[in-house]
């Protein structure tokens, strides 16, 4: 019987990881929302200071942030912010629409009181949230879509799909802008999904759903270039 255990961390590991997830977090709103635009290269240098903190927390968030497909190696010597395009972002929507698909009906099918309050309680709250935030309503409209999706029991599924969500904002900012968006009436979809799905509707959730997403790319690719 063995009798090693796991050392703890120590203050200054603690506070190296903090540091380095704040600045993972901080880098990665500036590239979702754009402040960061495609394709920058980002500076070590540049982005400590933005920052106020050491060279390592940042190099250790730009190398978590490659992970979630939001900043590219270039040569092995430095960092860029990925490049969006339309074939990226049909990439993104195909494999959201597929994957959304299976995490709902597999969330529906074990669906139950709490999974349906979860689900009612995000979509009042986005309801609730002004358009105007958008950092705030993208945040409130993420939650209730992952609220749909949470029941499914498929922890790594649930992650993917995660993923694809954050990298799709990118282009959601840029929907935001396009002629034609905001004519739809989002608001009724979103509604329509919900009912759907705490109805236990699986074909028809799934149906509205996968329409909702190919809506917005609908618009996002004629805008995009190749």
């Amino acid at each position: 019987m063995s009798n090693s255990t796991t050392a703890p961390r120590t203050s200054g590991e603690t506070a190296s990881t903090s540091a380095t997830q704040q600045a993972y977090q901080a880098l990665r709103r500036m590239i979702v929302v754009g402040e960061l635009p495609p394709g920058e290269k980002l500076k070590i240098e540049r982005l400590r200071e933005i920052l106020n903190t050491g060279a390592s927390p940042v190099r250790e968030a730009l190398s978590l942030l490659t992970s979630d497909q939001l900043v590219e190696r270039i040569d092995q010597r430095g960092f860029r912010t990925a490049e969006t395009s339309k074939a990226n972002f049909e990439e993104i929507l195909k494999l959201r629409c597929y994957l959304e698909d299976m995490a709902l009906r597999q969330s529906i099918a074990a669906a139950d009181d709490a999974w349906e309050e979860r689900a009612v309680l995000a979509h009042h709250r986005m309801l609730r949230q002004p358009r105007e935030d958008v950092e705030v309503f993208e945040q409130r409209h993420k939650d209730f879509h992952m609220a749909l999706l949470d029941a499914c029991g498929s922890p790594i599924l649930l992650k993917f799909c995660t993923q694809l969500y954050d990298l799709n904002i990118r282009y959601r900012y840029l929907a935001e802008q396009a002629m034609g968006y905001k004519k739809r009436d989002i608001g009724k979809e979103h509604a329509d999904i919900l009912e759907a799905a705490i109805n236990r509707d699986a074909d028809l959730a799934a149906e509205r759903l996968i329409h909702h997403y190919r809506q917005t790319g609908a618009y996002l690719t004629a805008q995009l270039p190749e």
